[in-house]
């Protein structure tokens, strides 16, 4: 079984992943991923895959079947596991638990070329339904606190295998990343008594320079201070603390799509790495946080001084982004 480590000087935690390290291909330098071939994620090959956990099926076909539009399947090399219990040890001054969680696989087409860009926007409504659909059903387990659903999308952005798909992990804590935006977004309520990301969207929307994008309950920006070119965020206008998008897929759909045809346009078709940060289980209602939609196009690469520093060093303006993106003709 997997292991949660906890560095006792940056609180960071960390997976270390046994069931991950199966993979033959870790740590080999690999060639560009070919294309064709044989593919797990194709209609007609479920029986590749382990069996599914959530399948939308129009025509009412068979589970593990073709007939499918939409399948949730089981990661086959699972960074944690959903057997077993948290037992969390000390071993001096070190915390670690077992690797409890899930890991699971979104496959948003059963068409091998299609991408969250090209698909039908049923398709792509399907799929944010389908997020939708596992946190609320993992929420139900008590020893998880946090799922986190994210694409890898091109080889260079992690994906390991070519047909469109995505992935999340449950997890029994919360991510540092999102505990930090968590503290800050509090902070700022408690000295204000307004959600941050709120008064941002007021003040982005007052201003026009950064806004690629928006609908009647959706916008999408270049965040003030992006770590990298082009990162781009989706959020929801009025305030929401939890991804719920109930009633409201269409438009959410709409603009993830456009906005990923904005990039595939302006940037030829880039990798990128996609994510939703949402608010954790036991506080997923509230007044300070705000869930979104994170898309990180793979441009340039983090070195030395980044890792050292924390610091990123990005050559694209955020405005120069958003220009460009809204120009960007789809």
């Amino acid at each position: 079984m997997s292991e949660l480590r906890k560095d006792p000087v940056s609180g960071r935690w960390v997976i270390i992943s046994v069931e991950r390290g199966k993979r033959p291909s870790d740590f080999a330098v690999r060639a560009h991923a070919k294309k064709g071939g044989f593919c797990a994620f194709c209609s007609g090959n479920e029986h590749t895959t382990p069996t599914e956990i959530l399948a939308f099926r129009p025509d009412g076909s068979k589970p593990n079947t073709p007939g499918w539009t939409l399948r949730v399947v089981p990661n086959k090399f699972p960074a944690l596991r959903v057997e077993g219990e948290e037992n969390r040890v000390g071993d001096g001054i070190f915390d670690k638990m077992n690797g409890i969680g899930a890991h699971e696989v979104i496959i948003e087409s059963p068409a091998h070329n299609l991408t969250l860009s090209t698909m039908p926007l049923k398709s792509v409504e399907d799929a944010l339904l389908a997020f939708h659909y596992r946190i609320s059903d993992l929420k139900k387990d008590k020893r998880f606190k946090y799922v986190l659903v994210f694409k890898n999308e091109g080889e260079v952005a992690g994906a390991s295998l070519e047909h469109t798909h995505s992935q999340l992990i449950a997890l029994p804590i919360v991510p540092r990343l999102v505990e930090e935006e968590i503290e800050h977004a509090k902070h700022y309520y408690d000295y204000k008594e307004r959600c941050i990301y709120c008064d941002i969207i007021h003040q982005e929307i007052k201003s026009g320079e950064r806004v690629i994008s928006e609908n009647q309950d959706y916008i999408t920006l270049a965040p003030f201070a992006p770590r990298s070119p082009f990162e781009t965020l989706i959020l929801p206008k009025r305030h929401e603390s939890s991804f719920m998008p109930d009633g409201k897929l269409n438009l959410l759909a709409q603009i993830l799509q456009r906005t990923l045809r904005q990039i595939d346009k302006a940037l030829d078709r880039p990798p990128y790495n996609m994510l939703i940060h949402t608010s954790p289980f036991r506080e997923e209602t509230n007044e300070y946080y705000h869930w979104h939609i994170e898309i990180k196009p793979k441009l340039t690469s983090t070195a030395g001084f980044e890792w050292g520093s924390g610091f990123y060093i990005n050559p694209t303006p955020p405005e120069e982004a958003a220009k460009f993106m809204r120009e960007a003709k789809i």
